[in-house]
């Protein structure tokens, strides 16, 4: 989600790059995986840091979209 959400920001900015979209998208699922599975290996919560980052990196990206539309909405009035 955290990729979908930053996709769709760079579209609004103009400066989408599937390239960087994609790796993005498969880099994030891959380090939550090394870390979950780290994790499990040390009997340690590591999977929560992931969680607490990409949760918050999300909510940026959503007030970023939102502020977007908001803007949009309040100058075509």
């Amino acid at each position: 989600m955290d990729s979908v959400f930053g996709g769709i920001v760079s579209v609004l900015r103009g400066n989408f790059d599937f390239k960087v979209f994609m790796s993005g998208f498969f880099g994030n699922a891959i380090m939550a995986i090394l870390l979950t599975w780290l994790g499990i290996r040390l009997n340690v919560d590591i999977y929560l840091a992931a969680i607490v980052v990409f949760v918050g990196r999300m909510f940026i990206n959503l007030a970023i979209i939102r502020r977007h539309y908001i803007d949009k909405w309040s100058k075509a009035k």
